[in-house]
C-alpha cells in the first residue's frame, strides 16, 4: 500500500465559513489517488508558518508569502507550489537551502492572460471606459471628441518573451498589426523567428510601440524598470499595459505621466502595494482601466492552474520530477532525495 502523501492548500482558497471561493481549483486531479490526503490551513495569514505546514509534504499557496520561516521545519517537506506563475512572494533561496522545491504553473495561465492582454488593448484604443463614462453621466454629445483607433497597422511591444507574450502575439495575428517586438536578455534568436518577433533593446521598443505590455517577472534587474526616463521615451500617444507585477513600474512617475498624458493610457492589473483596500490615485484618471490583479481570472484559468498545482503533488507522491521546478537543482540534492524515498516509497 502506497504511503500516505500529505497535501495542504492555504486557506485563501475558502471563505470564512469553509466555502470554496473559486469552481474548481483542480482538486479531482488528487481525489484519482487513495494515498493523497488533503487538508486546508484553519486561518489566512499574510505569511506561511512552519506550524501551519506541519506535517504536510506540499503545500499549494495561493497568495501568502513563503519565508524562511515557513520552511524552518521543513523536515517532510517536499515542496511550495505556487498556484500560478509569479514567485517573487517566495524565498526561494530559503526553499532551497531547507531541501525544498518552488514550483510554478508553466503554461496554465497563457491563454487567460493573453486574451486580458488583448481586451485590454481593445479597450483602450477605442475610449471604452470614457465612453460608458459618457452614457452614465448624460453626455451622449461629447462622443466625438472621443474618437478610438484601431489594432490594425499598429504596434505591440512585449517586455519579456514568455509564454504569454507569445499567445497574444498568436491570438493578435488576425488583427492586421505590424510585426511586434520583444525586449527580452534571454530570448534567442531562434525563439524570436519562431514567435515572428524581432528582438530589440528597451529603448528601441518604448520608442516604436503603440502598446507596451509587461509580460517579465518581478526581480531585483526588472524593479522599476519603467521610469521616469522609459516612460518619456514612449510615444504621447501610445499605451502601457502591465498584467506582471507592480513593482516593475515606478507608480510616481506613471502617474505623473499620465495626468500630464504624456502617455495615452495605461491598464494595471497589479500595484506595488497590494492589496489596495482604499481608493488608489489612479482612479482618479480617465485614460486608465484597473483590475485588483485578477483581470485574467477565469473558470478555466483556476481550473488549469488547479490541475497543474495538483499534478505536481501526484508526481513528487510517486517519486518523479514535477513540471515547473523554479530550482530543479533541489530534486537532486542529497538532502532532498533522502526526504523522496523516505516519504514516498
Amino acid at each position: 500500500m502506497k504511503q500516505t502523501f500529505n497535501v495542504a492548500l492555504t486557506a485563501d482558497f475558502y471563505d470564512g465559513t469553509g466555502t470554496p471561493k473559486y469552481r474548481d481549483i483542480g482538486l479531482s486531479v488528487l481525489a484519482e489517488y487513495p494515498h493523497i490526503e488533503k487538508r486546508v490551513f484553519k486561518e489566512h495569514c499574510k505569511q506561511i508558518s512552519a506550524d501551519q505546514i506541519g506535517d504536510a509534504q506540499g503545500v499549494i499557496v495561493l497568495t501568502p508569502a513563503v519565508t524562511a520561516e515557513s520552511v524552518s521545519k521543513a523536515e517532510n517537506l517536499l515542496v511550495m507550489a505556487r498556484f500560478g506563475v509569479g514567485y517573487d512572494s517566495v524565498d526561494v533561496k530559503a526553499c532551497t537551502e531547507a531541501d525544498v522545491l518552488v514550483t510554478i504553473t508553466t503554461g496554465a495561465v497563457d491563454r487567460p492572460v493573453a486574451e486580458a492582454t488583448i481586451g485590454w488593448m481593445i479597450a483602450l484604443s477605442h475610449n471604452m471606459h470614457i465612453k460608458d463614462k459618457l452614457v452614465r453621466t448624460g453626455q451622449w454629445d461629447e462622443r466625438s471628441k472621443y474618437m478610438g483607433r484601431e489594432l490594425r497597422d499598429r504596434t505591440l511591444g512585449v517586455i519579456g518573451l514568455g509564454g504569454i507574450a507569445r499567445k497574444a502575439i498568436e491570438l493578435l495575428r488576425c488583427f492586421g498589426m505590424k510585426p511586434p517586438l520583444a525586449f527580452d536578455p534571454f530570448a534567442t534568436d531562434e525563439m524570436a523567428s519562431k514567435a515572428g518577433v524581432r528582438l530589440v533593446n528597451l529603448d528601441e521598443l518604448l520608442r516604436e510601440a503603440d502598446f507596451v505590455s509587461i509580460h517579465c517577472p518581478l526581480t531585483e534587474k526588472t524593479r522599476g524598470l519603467i521610469g521616469a526616463r522609459e516612460l518619456a521615451v514612449m510615444k504621447p500617444d501610445a499605451y502601457l499595459l502591465n498584467t506582471a507585477r507592480g513593482g516593475i513600474v515606478d507608480e510616481d512617475a506613471l502617474y505623473d505621466a499620465l495626468k500630464q498624458h504624456r502617455i495615452a493610457g495605461a491598464a494595471l492589473d497589479c500595484f506595488a502595494q497590494e492589496p489596495v483596500i482604499t481608493s488608489h490615485r489612479f482612479g482618479e484618471l480617465d485614460n486608465v482601466l484597473l483590475a485588483p490583479h485578477s483581470i485574467a481570472w477565469t473558470d478555466e484559468l483556476f481550473r488549469d492552474i488547479g490541475h497543474a498545482a495538483c499534478q505536481v503533488m501526484v508526481d513528487l507522491s510517486l517519486g518523479n520530477k514535477p513540471l515547473g521546478m523554479v530550482n530543479p537543482e533541489v530534486f537532486e540534492l542529497p538532502g532532498f532525495q533522502k526526504k523522496l524515498k523516505r516519504l514516498c516509497n
